[in-house]
């Protein structure tokens, strides 16, 4: 969380009143000596930024490397900002992709763009949130269609979703089901399963586990994600089941 704060300084100066100049010099009292200047208050100082930057591993089922990424964070007292990045393939198809975001200080979705590459097909579009129309406008290319989406006041989008399920956890509570926008919208649903040991880098320390129930227009999935029992609870470990077995996504501590 931001922290501003109000630095105060006080200036005390004594000036000893004049005197005459008798043989033998009187004692100045110290009533006499002590000017009292006013306390000045300077003015409070813009909050800093609080940045995170979460760097990740995709990697097959063998553990062999898929490739890499890093999640970005960043706190201001306007509001949130994300930033996501990720590189990887296999044979005769890769997937870069960078995607951006912003929401306001409750976690609610400004706006979302993505852009790259999956495989020979490419990424690039704009999403914005309209809370008082109560609407997502989906602008695919610079020249592509648009769409209007409705939606509640408040909806998120995967980046801002991922820092709001952290803040409820780390409040003890299960983020409620919702849809979650990346590009289209996907009905989530996160479940408490209990405790587990997960391996970073020498130590296996307990972490939080759910279940994530994904639903979009033509998939369905469910993952396992990990977060670490720490303040801030932080993302350790998420592991994709797919045709060819389960991926994961390991976060580098």
């Amino acid at each position: 969380v931001a922290v501003s704060f109000l630095l105060g300084c006080s200036i005390l100066a004594a000036q000893p009143k004049p005197v005459a100049a008798p043989p033998a010099k009187p004692k100045v009292t110290q009533t006499e000596a002590r000017i009292n200047t006013p306390t000045l208050a300077l003015p409070a100082p813009e909050p800093k930024a609080k940045s995170e930057t979460l760097h990740f591993n995709v990697n097959w089922p063998s553990g062999l490397s898929l490739g890499e990424g890093e999640l970005t964070s960043t706190q201001t007292a306007q509001g949130w900002s994300f930033s996501f990045n990720v590189y990887a393939g296999i044979p005769g198809f890769g997937i870069v992709e960078t995607a951006r975001s912003k929401a306001t200080t409750d976690l609610c979705s400004l706006s979302l763009s993505k852009e790259g590459s999956r495989g020979k097909k490419k990424v690039n579009e704009q999403t914005t949130f309209d809370s008082a129309k109560l609407t997502a406008t989906r602008q695919t290319g610079k020249d592509g269609g648009k769409s209007e989406m409705r939606v509640s006041a408040c909806v998120r989008d995967a980046l801002t979703f991922i820092q709001f399920a952290r803040r409820e956890l780390a409040a003890g509570r299960l983020p409620a089901a919702q849809p979650v926008y990346y590009g289209a919208g996907y009905q989530t649903r996160l479940q408490y399963a209990g405790t587990q040991k997960v391996t970073a880098g020498k130590e296996s320390p307990e972490a939080d586990k759910l279940t994530g129930t994904i639903k979009g227009p033509a998939s369905d999935l469910t993952i396992e994600m990990f977060f670490a029992r720490d303040a801030a609870r932080t993302p350790m470990l998420v592991r994709i089941p797919v045709a060819m077995g389960k991926f994961t996504v390991e976060f580098v501590r």
